[in-house]
This record gives C-alpha cells, sequence and structure tokens, in this order.
C-alpha cells in the first residue's frame, strides 16, 4: 500500500508507529468487503515463542489476527439490516470483525484499553477508506459512557476469569434491550464454558461451530450469540 494516500493524521500515526514496529497491510477479503488491516510484519520474531494459553497476563493479544476473529467478521458481515444499527467491538485488537461490520454498513465503535492498539485501528480503518468508525479506549473496571448498541462483539476476549464479572455489566450497560452479543472463541479455549454458565443467569445463549481449513490442520471456532432475557 502507498502510505501517502492515508489522510495527514493517519499517515502521522503510521510514521510514528514504525519507528517501534515493522509493520505490513495485509488485504483480508470478507465477502463483498476488502479490509486493509495494519499488522507486525513478522509476528513469529516479535512474539518470540511466547504461547497464548500458557500465560495469557503476559501474551498480547491483540498483535494476532485471530482465526475466531476472522469467522466473526463473516458472521458480523451476514447480519440483516446493518444500515442504521450500531456495533461495538470489545477488545478488538485488530479490528478486523469491526471494520468489516463498518464496511457492510454498520455505524461502528472500535474500543480496546490501550492506545497503541487504537493507532493500529485507525491507521487500518483510513486505509480502508471507513469514516463510519469511531474509536474508543474502554477500561472494562471503568467503562465510559457511551450509550446504548444494537449489536455488542468480540473475538478472544475471555482471556482472564477476574473480567467475567465486569464484562458481563459492559453487556447490560453498553447493549439495547433488545441487542444481541456475538462472540467467537477457539475451542480450546477453557474459560468459555466457564463464563458461558455465568452469563446464562442473564442471557439466553446459542451455540454453533465453524471450522476453519488450514495448511497445518483444522480449526474449530465457537459462536454464540447472547439475548438478554426477558
Amino acid at each position: 500500500m502507498d502510505i501517502r494516500t492515508l489522510p495527514d493524521n493517519e499517515r502521522q500515526i503510521y510514521n510514528r508507529i514504525k519507528g517501534s514496529y515493522k509493520l505490513s497491510f495485509d488485504s483480508v477479503r470478507i465477502n463483498e468487503n476488502n479490509i486493509r488491516l495494519l499488522k507486525i510484519a513478522d509476528l513469529e520474531e516479535f512474539l518470540a515463542g511466547k504461547d497464548p494459553f500458557a500465560d495469557v497476563s503476559d501474551f498480547p493479544f491483540w498483535v494476532k489476527l485471530w482465526e475466531s476473529a476472522i469467522v466473526l467478521a463473516y458472521v458480523l458481515d451476514s447480519l440483516p439490516e446493518k444500515k442504521s444499527k450500531s456495533l461495538l467491538e470489545l477488545g478488538a485488537g485488530l479490528g478486523l470483525p469491526g471494520i468489516t461490520a463498518a464496511s457492510a454498513g454498520f455505524d461502528v465503535t472500535l474500543s480496546d484499553y490501550e492506545d497503541i492498539i487504537l493507532d493500529f485501528q485507525r491507521v487500518s480503518c483510513a486505509a480502508s477508506k471507513l469514516a463510519n468508525v469511531s474509536i474508543e479506549n474502554i477500561d472494562w473496571l471503568r467503562p465510559p459512557k457511551l450509550g446504548k448498541f444494537d449489536i455488542l462483539a468480540g473475538a478472544e476476549i475471555l482471556f482472564r476469569e477476574e473480567f467475567f464479572e465486569p464484562l458481563l455489566k459492559i453487556f447490560k450497560e453498553y447493549l439495547k434491550p433488545e441487542g444481541l452479543v456475538y462472540m467467537a472463541h477457539s475451542a480450546e479455549r477453557k474459560s468459555l464454558p466457564k463464563f458461558l454458565k455465568i452469563a446464562a443467569n442473564d442471557f439466553d445463549i446459542s451455540i454453533s461451530k465453524q471450522t476453519m481449513k488450514k495448511p497445518d490442520g483444522n480449526v474449530e471456532i465457537i459462536v454464540n450469540c447472547l439475548r438478554p432475557k426477558k
């Protein structure tokens, strides 16, 4: 991608990030949506062998484009009545699901908890030529006032059990009464059943499984839809 085509502000952000990271743009096709995603160029070098399932407190989850995020992007793109509907992606990381949703017509808010993550999102949105996206720093323990959303979404967001209750409070704070929550996680995520057991007190939960075929073996992704109980 020609960086000179970015708007001035996002080009300055890109040049600042480039001072700390080796960068590349991936072109990701989700149905009819072509997303330009800013990423770490050499992920293996950057991670230096860190295992996301060995020590969640030490793994920078945001740097990886997870298979669950790709699946969630397809799920959001398939939803009906996207025009004039609002969507908040929680723990968005690189932001593929939310950016895809914006490309499909949703009014989207991407969120995460570190400014550097938000900078990657800003550049990706500009590179994808999207104007219907806002970006927020959301601390789940001290969430800001944002209003209500039609859809909440998140991929690989259940990585620490101490955040289960704060996340459920986030759902109740930000979701419209008739709204839906969509989550996608690897079937290996052992925290998922524990979270769903707690969430079942307040939400009706549907579960589906999708398999992503990869050269080094298939990956099973679990997609959940949560609807507030009446």
